[in-house]
């Protein structure tokens, strides 16, 4: 069985249903509330910027697929393009991404059950999905992937009952009381700085966009299906946030009014539907949140035995394997312990934590595509100028743009990070004498696909 292969079955449709499920189209309410303060209301317009920058990645992903038709992400594609040297800082700063991504989760259950029951403290809730999950994984329970899908229906399921219900009062004369609007995508009240900064935090939306990329090897014709797969998906997933945040400033339109922005979704849900679509509503976000931190954390763990075993990390601490539950106990633990950060730190620097690796990441696969294609292999001629060379810089530059619009505190955490590894990767190299160690990045992100 050594020989065997993947079975190449996949074609465009079920891809594009794959990566949309994946980037859970529910994220949108997450910061829908903390943006509209952002921006003064023009979230579709932050999220217009933001998809605009993701199609021109999402472009790039496709051209390094076809360069290199196996599973892959931004850390595989940086080791190939450039060196394995800074493909190692480039995962190293994409596992910042899996670390803040079940803290994250935690955060966001508790604002809302805190939104919904203010009597109970927002530390009890947190503390309390931090054990649960941990407790979880430690025990090595997965959850199934028929109960996966079927959350994943449930999440668009609520946004077809949120967009119906809020499509229903405006016709009746709830909020703005029109279906037309120009002011959440043109107003020259506002400056662009402020909708920049709200771009830089809705890139939170598009993680996982890229995902479908990790079944080239299940895919028919991989160079040609999955480029148009992974566009597709930034598309739809772009088109279908932007209009779920056009609708909801139609249908709310006075976002200062909010009482909490952190949890902005949940008093719009009580106004066009009461009591019965609030409770619906958080029901469907919690379980969604559960079924998301379970698999970050049993990845983003996984992912830390597999340094610790490889000798990235120190082996005795992030090898173990308990003998009786099988599970890397220690990292799950650790993990744990890293989520309850989210008692001390807001919704914006905790989406500006994520999308300072995803940003990042993003920046070098479109440099990859003029690396590999346009100084390696001189595809300099016609065409192959603007597909090369022009639209990955351009890809590039947006990136840049909204990662310099991240939060400050972000910013100085990211780099921080980034500088502990490249002193690791000092010494795993012995001062670059050697191949850096991998980082099994990939494998990390096929396990959470199939959590």
């Amino acid at each position: 069985m050594e020989n065997a292969k993947l079975r190449r079955s996949l074609t465009v449709f079920p891809l594009v249903l794959f990566g949309l499920a994946y980037m859970a189209p529910t994220t949108v309410f997450s910061t829908y509330g903390v943006v509209a303060e952002i921006t003064k209301g023009m979230v579709p317009a932050a999220y217009i910027i933001a998809l605009v920058g993701m199609l021109f990645t999402a472009y790039s992903y496709g051209q390094m697929v076809k360069a290199y038709p196996v599973a892959g992400s931004a850390y595989t594609f940086t080791q190939k393009a450039f060196n394995p040297h800074l493909g190692f800082l480039v995962g190293w700063v994409i596992l910042l991404d899996y670390l803040f991504l079940p803290m994250i989760n935690g955060l966001l259950i508790a604002i809302y059950l805190n939104a919904y029951f203010p009597s109970v403290p927002f530390s009890f809730w947190l503390i309390t999905f931090v054990i649960l999950i941990t407790t979880v994984n430690i025990i090595g329970v997965k959850i199934a992937t028929k109960i996966n899908v079927l959350l994943v229906a449930c999440q668009f399921l609520i946004i077809v009952i949120f967009t119906s219900l809020s499509i229903k009062g405006l016709l009746n004369g709830m909020g703005s009381g029109t279906l037309f609007m120009s002011s959440p995508f043109v107003n020259g009240d506002i400056p662009l700085s402020l909708v920049l900064a709200g771009s830089s935090i809705l890139c939170l939306s598009f993680l996982g966009f890229d995902a479908v990329t990790t079944f080239s090897e299940e895919t028919i014709n991989p160079k040609k299906v999955i480029p148009k797969a992974i566009f597709l998906v930034a598309l739809i997933g772009g088109g279908l946030f932007i209009t779920i945040s056009y609708i909801s400033h139609l249908i709310y339109p006075n976002f200062q009014a909010f009482k909490d922005p952190d949890s902005a979704s949940l008093e719009i849900a009580m106004y066009i539907g009461g009591n019965l679509f609030q409770s619906i509503f958080l029901a469907g976000y919690i379980t969604g949140g559960l079924a998301s931190g379970l698999s970050a954390h049993a990845s983003v763990s996984r992912l830390l035995y597999a340094m610790g075993r490889d000798g990235v990390l120190p082996k005795r601490i992030f090898g173990h394997i308990h003998p009786k539950f099988q599970t890397p106990t220690h990292n799950i633990i650790l993990v744990g312990i890293f989520a309850l950060s989210a008692l001390f730190i807001d919704l914006v620097t905790a989406s500006s934590f994520i999308n300072f690796g995803a940003l990042v990441a993003f920046t070098f696969v479109n440099l990859s595509v003029i690396s590999h294609y346009f100084i390696k292999e001189k595809q300099r001629s016609g065409i192959n100028t603007l597909k090369y060379l022009i639209l990955p810089l351009i890809g590039t530059g947006f990136t840049i743009w909204l990662w310099t619009s991240l939060d400050s505190k972000a910013l100085l955490l990211g780099l921080g990070w980034l500088g502990i590894g490249f002193i690791m990767l000092l010494s795993n190299t012995k001062m670059f004498s050697k191949r850096p160690p991998e980082l099994s990045i990939d494998s990390a992100i096929e396990k959470e696909i199939q959590a």
